[in-house]
C-alpha cells in the first residue's frame, strides 16, 4: 500500500488518466473527487463488500434444490 500525505486541492495521478483530488479536509473525514475515463468503473468499497456477501448468502441459500431449479429452467419443447 502506498500512503500519501496530501493537503486540500492537492491531487494525485494514477495510470495517467485518474486524477484524485482532495477537496475537503474536516474533523473525521475527507472529501475527494475523481477525475477518472467514463470507461472506469468507481465503487466505494463497503458497498462492494455487502454486494459480495449478500451473492455468497445467497448461494448458500437452500430454498430449491438443484433438481428444483433446473425444473424451473428447463426449456419446453
Amino acid at each position: 500500500m502506498l500512503v500519501l500525505t496530501r493537503k486540500k486541492d492537492q491531487a494525485i495521478i494514477i495510470d495517467n488518466n485518474i486524477e484524485i483530488i482532495i477537496t475537503e479536509i474536516g474533523e473525521d473525514k475527507i472529501k475527494i473527487g475523481i477525475v477518472a475515463p467514463k470507461h472506469v468503473k468507481i465503487y466505494r468499497k463497503e458497498l462492494l463488500d455487502e454486494i459480495k456477501d449478500e451473492n455468497i448468502k445467497s448461494t448458500l441459500s437452500k430454498d430449491l434444490k438443484s433438481d428444483e431449479l433446473q425444473i424451473c429452467f428447463k426449456k419446453e419443447k
